[in-house]
């Protein structure tokens, strides 16, 4: 998962780009990407400019949300060049090319699906909460349904992410997941588990935990919810 340049520093998944031949990844310190933050509105704006600046021609149409730790996921097609931002959504999927997707994350997971043998992919925000309430599978279901896919044909990677070992929760939180007291989960191993039982095989997950790499990474546990954002990425490029 070899860096990008200095001016967008991100990590991105070539493997995915070799065998699948999506453009994927993740921005890195010390690129703040948060819409929705204290920070002035010019300077993130200016931030998104570049972000978008790096992918070009390749991706004419760029979507992004304001994430609400929901179940939503929205289906894409027809879309107009542009950035396209929708409030209240998770999670996005597509069959076209020329679309970037892209979520926003700081601990939470940051889930890539693709559909090798079609042009369906999807980018999903799963915190505890979208975790517990099924995005996972609502992604899945909308795979299968709008991208004619069988879920044993959808390969899926869980980036980067809080690990368990920083993830500490209490029993509000543990009793979602079917434990109680207070507890250390393991979201990418909780969605790695989930997406097994839906009938997905091939996964792989990303060894960095945003805590522990807080250096390099945003986190909102690690700085006490202070910090700011990265964006996930995930996109079949024109051409």
């Amino acid at each position: 998962m070899p860096a990008g340049d200095a001016a967008v520093p991100r990590l991105e998944l070539t493997e995915w780009a070799k065998r699948y031949g999506v453009v994927a990844g993740i921005t890195t310190r010390p690129l703040s990407l948060g819409l929705w933050s204290d920070e002035p509105v010019g300077q993130v704006i200016g931030r998104w400019r570049a972000f978008c600046a790096t992918f070009d021609a390749r991706f004419p149409s760029v979507v992004l949300a304001h994430q609400v730790h929901g179940t939503d996921v929205h289906w894409h097609e027809s879309l107009p060049e542009g950035w396209i931002i929708l409030d209240g959504i998770d999670g996005h999927a597509t069959a076209e090319r020329g679309v970037l997707l892209t979520v926003t994350v700081a601990d939470c997971i940051p889930i890539y699906l693709a559909v090798p043998q079609k042009d369906a992919i999807a980018l999903v925000h799963a915190g505890w909460r979208g975790t517990a309430d099924g995005i996972l599978e609502q992604c899945v279901e909308l795979l299968k349904w709008r991208g004619f896919a069988k879920a044993q044909d959808i390969v899926m990677h869980c980036g980067i992410g809080i690990c368990g070992g920083c993830y500490e929760v209490g029993s509000e939180v543990a009793v979602r997941f079917g434990l109680s007291g207070t507890v250390k989960i393991d979201l990418r191993e909780v969605l790695t588990r989930q997406a097994r039982d839906l009938g997905i095989d091939e996964i792989t997950i990303s060894p960095w935990c945003s805590a522990e790499g807080h250096d390099r990474f945003f986190s909102h546990r690690a700085s006490r919810g202070r910090d700011g954002r990265m964006v996930a990425y995930l996109g079949r490029p024109l051409g």
